[in-house]
């Protein structure tokens, strides 16, 4: 009778290595089903008038258009962006307040170019130094933000670097909080190396998303077209492209649809520079210009960047969160009731396809963490990822974005008595395969 007994385990077994064998396979194995997919036309075509460009789409960080784009040049006042998000991480973290009172520094009341001429002593709320920065682009008001944060704006720097590192700007060096040259900054708090600050195109547009992703409030400040400061004091906002713009006689044939930020600079050695941002049919564009030769230019070269973006690509999804994915439907499990347990995708994955493509299969590959998951299992357990990728013909990248496969159910533990039927049967059927094997 046991003899019968383990004969008959071996069926049940030997079909449970073979669903394991299975999954484990699929670790290894890409769909290779290729779609053609429609070229998108080379940036050259636009013929920019810049140092340098880049076309970033927010959400998924992809590069649309690049020219230069990671060579670095002086940003000029696209810097303060870095200080904008210091302060508003600290606003969000609690550590200081929009209603906090900022006593201006000698520092601050010494700073040149666009300013709101601070006096040494006068105190403004973090909120109106803020908003005099980010669209009036005050130098002033900028370095006693600063100062008032980090004790000085030496140290206010470093958080600065510290941050531009973290974000993977590799390209980017600061010296200052507002992007003024060197030999510019009040004589006595220059920094003692002779270095100048520099960003390439793709580090702004890298720093515009992380503003767009942490602080999706942005634009109550950087779409107001002027404030009062002093109550009297009118500042207008830099950015002549914003939508709310179209109205406004002298502004009107710069508005741009769906444009609420982002920065504007220009300093002799930088140019005129301008990092924008704007939404259309739930698709944000980054697009950043450095070394525009005029005023005017840095918004027109700009129009001509998100018209491209906006004319020639769109989002589309590859597969939506919690979908179960043909030829990766489970994993494998160890001590276990069952041998394998279904895992669909933790998140959706989307990608940037020319605009009006209705359908395409980018390759993937899945790989599962380790040999199996051990029993007992809870439903949401991270089993393994699977990597999607993209290449649109006329795109220099190659779009990728790797996901976690989940468990959809949980696995109980098995006890030792199917555990030990299981692993005889594990036993026979690799003897069996070894015999066939032979011949």
């Amino acid at each position: 009778m046991v003899m019968n007994m383990l004969c008959m385990s071996v069926i049940p077994a030997a079909v449970s290595a073979e669903q394991v064998t299975q999954v484990a396979a699929a670790a290894t194995t890409s769909d290779t089903t290729k779609t053609a997919v429609s070229k998108v036309p080379s940036p050259d075509t636009l013929g920019l008038a810049v140092k340098s460009a880049v076309l970033m789409e927010a959400s998924t960080g992809q590069i649309l258009l690049s020219v230069n784009a990671d060579q670095a040049y002086a940003p000029a006042s696209m810097t303060k962006m870095m200080t904008e998000y210091i302060v508003s991480e600290k606003v969000k973290q609690g550590e200081i307040s929009w209603d906090d009172t900022v006593t201006v520094k000698k520092n601050a009341s010494l700073s040149v170019g666009s300013r709101i001429f601070l006096a040494e002593g006068d105190q403004h709320s973090v909120k109106e130094l803020y908003i005099a920065m980010a669209i009036g682009s005050a130098n002033d008001a900028t370095v006693a933000l600063a100062e008032y944060v980090a004790g000085s704006e030496e140290e206010f720097v470093k958080l600065m670097n510290a941050e531009a590192k973290r974000m993977g700007m590799n390209d980017t060096h600061f010296i200052n909080s507002t992007g003024l040259n060197r030999e510019d900054m009040p004589a006595g708090f220059q920094p003692e190396d002779d270095r100048e600050t520099v960003m390439t195109a793709k580090d702004v547009a890298t720093l515009t998303r992380y503003i767009v992703q942490d602080h999706p409030d942005f634009s109550e400040f950087t779409s107001l077209q002027s404030y009062d400061f002093r109550g009297k004091d009118k500042i207008i906002n830099w950015n002549w492209m914003l939508e709310a713009n179209k109205n406004i006689t002298n502004f009107k044939q710069y508005a741009y649809e769906g444009l609420d930020g982002m920065k504007t600079g220009h300093t002799k050695a930088a140019g005129y520079c301008f990092a924008g941002t704007a939404e259309r049919d739930g698709m944000r564009l980054i697009s950043v210009v450095m070394g525009a030769s005029t005023e005017p230019g840095r918004f027109n070269e700009t129009k001509k960047v998100l018209d491209y973006g906006y004319n020639n690509f769109e989002v589309k999804q590859v597969v939506a969160g919690k979908t179960t994915v043909t030829g990766a439907e489970t994993a494998p499990v160890s001590k276990g009731k069952e041998a394998t347990v279904p895992v669909v995708t933790e998140e959706a994955v989307n990608f940037i396809v020319p605009k009006g493509t209705e359908s395409f299969e980018p390759e993937f590959t899945t790989n599962f963490e380790g040999e199996a998951l051990e029993a007992p299992i809870e439903a949401g357990t991270k089993a393994g990822t699977i990597t999607y990728t993209y290449k649109v013909e006329g795109m220099d990248e190659v779009q990728e974005q790797t996901v976690n496969l989940v468990t959809s159910e949980k696995v109980e533990k098995a006890g030792w008595f199917r555990l030990m039927f299981r692993g005889i049967g594990d036993f026979f059927g690799d003897m069996f395969d070894s015999i066939k094997n032979l011949f």
